[in-house]
């Protein structure tokens, strides 16, 4: 799974929050705390295009992007790579346990249950 920059990071952001594609422009207008050139911004999303973290659709003259996957499909990519780092799965796993929360355990029990029964 390839990582997202800080700029990338920050579209990826607004676009996880829409419901719908947005053109460039669109993008430009959320990103309040940067001050960006529009081609900057049509670069960052060719790129993320290129990487396969968005979808891009043509609309008259523009492009308008959309995620190729939810954020939670992204996070749950990063954890998966992170424990492929591991020399040791069934560690880190244990770990990882041990670390959360009483309801996110709960969480996790009814996701594994659920898995089971399938």
């Amino acid at each position: 799974m390839k990582g997202l920059g800080e700029l990338e990071r920050s579209i990826m952001d607004i676009l996880w929050a829409e419901d719908g594609a947005l053109t460039a422009r669109e993008v430009g207008r959320l990103i309040a705390d940067r001050d960006l050139a529009p081609t900057t911004v049509m670069t960052v999303l060719d790129r993320l295009t290129r990487k396969g973290f968005l979808h891009r659709t043509r609309d008259g003259r523009a492009w308008r992007y959309q995620p190729a996957e939810s954020r939670d499909a992204y996070i749950a990519e990063l954890m998966l790579e992170a424990l492929g780092m591991t020399g040791d799965r069934s560690a880190a796993l244990t770990r990882f346990a041990q670390a959360v929360s009483g309801p996110e355990a709960e969480i996790l029990r009814r996701a594994l249950t659920e898995l089971e029964e399938e």
